[in-house]
């Protein structure tokens, strides 16, 4: 058994996340949490709402709501959204938790006491109309880079350049939109990661099997210009962790907290604290100190593309930085993005379809298989309510929903709701299990490897197998001729029903149960061969009908959806 340590990116507090934010980093990372799971490997799966920084606190101001009182609503709401999707998490936390506060001041204290941080007085945008200083991704303009017109202070979105507040062209206040802007001076620390470039460089060359998008923007970031450049840890804001160095002040830092990203990774291990407390005082340092049985951990990370450079770099520079035996990460699986009907998927401009939007109009199990059978793993995809018909209608309607519908109505209808006997496998049912397990063996080959579109490709011919050797074999017209044949090869279909559940629980988990359900399967391990999966339900072994496992999309249906997300939510 094999232990696995997943972490999804953590998404912003301030409100409900679109479906690119879900493909992103939340729904593969619980594909491959499920299929470990399933292989019998011990897993702890992990993610956690991104609570502090500017936008919880406008959020918040427009809500009407405390900061405080807002985060934990909506801290409930996501919960219950990435629930409904399935998304199996053994905790989902929260960076406001008071374990993150203890273990973020731990870090700074451990990175002072190395030397890696550096009090800097710098000058710092300062907005009359809002009468506050602005964080650099509440400074919009144009960036000198690429000419994108809506650029942060931090990073361009476009073309993922590191950016200063002062590099932006015509910047103005991404909360009021004025450009009475000013440059006060004000003290701030900063993590010395240009000090450990050249530990930096060494670890990411040993990862070999990373996604080519996640080594060349590591790459780029350390290399590019002037190489990779210190980053500010602290931020003069009011919510947020209090800067402070271990358990003591930090004199000239009173009033200002740790910037969001470098206390929002942190979470990661201070989630597996909070797990901890919730389940009786369960072992978390096994799974994250390698001097407390962490060294056979494996650790994997999803994201998206945009924070690959913090995971790279920021991250792994506070882990290294503080000289302690934290675990760091294995593979990190990084995602391109999902674009909505010709522009963007966004949050912020209320753009595209969002989780709870989702799960209102269809089973959370349509969504997953779409967008898991198109992520936009080697470059940006695109989600159109066409190509979302149609996959939903093929995939899930035509080829598994069919093959379920037809084999066990059938099966009820000449030979009772109990699998048949009949004859031996011939010649046909033979080279269909040695396709199986060929196929089955590559579909595993590419779940190990987080080849996620692959994946489902090979589920789905999984499936189609089934349904060529249902329409070859015929036994609607076998059985006038053998009803013994003819009940051999509804067996088989049977039997391929619970294959089916099997292989497909990572992908679509509620149908996945229906089928186990229907089929009257308590448990089910993940399958060893065809042969051996193929003779699981045994003659005289109850089933029941199930209903229609997936309702096609009408042209209707989807034309109404194409009107309903047409504009902007608000």
């Amino acid at each position: 058994m094999q232990r696995h340590l997943i972490t999804s990116a953590i998404p912003y507090i301030n409100g409900i996340k679109h479906l690119g934010n879900l493909i992103g980093s939340q729904l593969p990372a619980d594909l491959y949490a499920r299929y470990q799971r399933a292989r019998g490997n011990e897993v702890l799966f992990l993610c956690a709402t991104d609570e502090h920084g500017t936008p919880a606190e406008l959020a918040a101001a427009k809500a009407g709501k405390p900061v405080a009182e807002y985060c934990a609503e909506m801290h409930a709401v996501q919960a219950k959204i990435a629930d409904g999707f399935g998304l199996s998490f053994d905790h989902f936390g929260r960076s406001s938790s008071p374990q993150n506060h203890t273990l973020t001041q731990h870090f700074a204290g451990r990175l002072a006491d190395a030397g890696l941080i550096r009090e800097v007085s710098e000058k710092q945008v300062y907005s009359n109309a809002d009468g506050r200083y602005l964080p650099d991704r509440y400074i919009e303009g144009t960036c000198p880079n690429c000419g994108y017109d809506k650029a942060r202070g931090d990073q361009c979105e476009n073309c993922t350049k590191q950016l200063d507040p002062t590099d932006l062209i015509d910047p103005r206040s991404a909360i009021s939109g004025s450009t009475d802007l000013e440059v006060r001076e004000t003290k701030h620390l900063y993590l010395r990661q240009s000090a450990l470039k050249d530990d930096l460089n060494a670890w990411i060359d040993s990862k070999s099997d990373w996604p080519v998008l996640t080594t060349s923007i590591a790459k780029k970031w350390l290399h590019d210009g002037d190489g990779l450049q210190d980053r500010g840890i602290t931020r003069d804001l009011d919510w947020g962790i209090p800067v402070r160095r271990g358990d003591d002040e930090w004199p000239g830092m009173e009033g200002k907290v740790f910037y969001v990203w470098f206390d929002a990774p942190i979470e990661y291990i201070a989630c597996a604290g909070e797990w901890s407390d919730a389940n009786d005082g369960a072992d978390w340092e096994r799974w994250w100190r390698t001097d407390k049985g962490a060294a056979d951990v494996r650790y994997t990370q999803f994201m998206g593309k945009d924070n690959v450079p913090f995971h790279t770099l920021s991250f792994p520079a506070t882990i290294l930085g503080s000289g302690e035996p934290w675990k760091m990460v294995d593979h990190l699986k990084s995602f391109n993005y999902l674009n909505y009907d010709g522009g963007q998927f966004s949050t912020s401009q209320g753009r595209g379809v969002f989780m709870d939007q989702a799960l209102d109009i269809l089973p959370s199990d349509y969504w997953r298989w779409w967008l898991l059978s198109n992520c936009p793993e080697t470059s940006d995809s695109e989600f159109t309510w066409e190509l979302f018909q149609q996959g939903v209608n093929k995939d899930l309607a035509d080829v598994l929903g069919n093959f379920v519908s037809r084999v066990t109505k059938f099966c009820r209808t000449k030979f009772g709701e109990t699998v048949p006997e009949g004859a031996e496998f011939g010649q046909r049912e033979t080279e269909l299990l040695a396709d199986l397990d060929t196929r089955i063996a590559r579909y595993c080959g590419f779940m190990d490897a987080m080849e996620v579109r692959k994946s489902a490709q090979e589920l789905r011919a999984i499936w189609v197998a089934g349904n060529e050797y249902l329409q070859a074999a015929a036994p609607w017209a076998t059985i006038k001729e053998d009803e013994a044949q003819a009940a051999m090869q509804i067996r088989l279909g049977l039997n391929l029903i619970s294959l089916y559940a099997a292989l497909s629980s990572p992908f679509i988990p509620d149908a996945a149960k229906a089928l186990q359900k229907a089929m009257r399967i308590d448990e089910q391990n993940w399958p060893v061969d065809a042969k051996s999966a193929t003779s699981l339900l045994r003659p005289g072994h109850a089933f029941s009908v199930p209903d229609n496992l997936f309702a096609k999309i009408t042209d209707e249906q989807r034309e109404n959806w194409q009107e309903q997300f047409s504009g902007v939510r608000t």
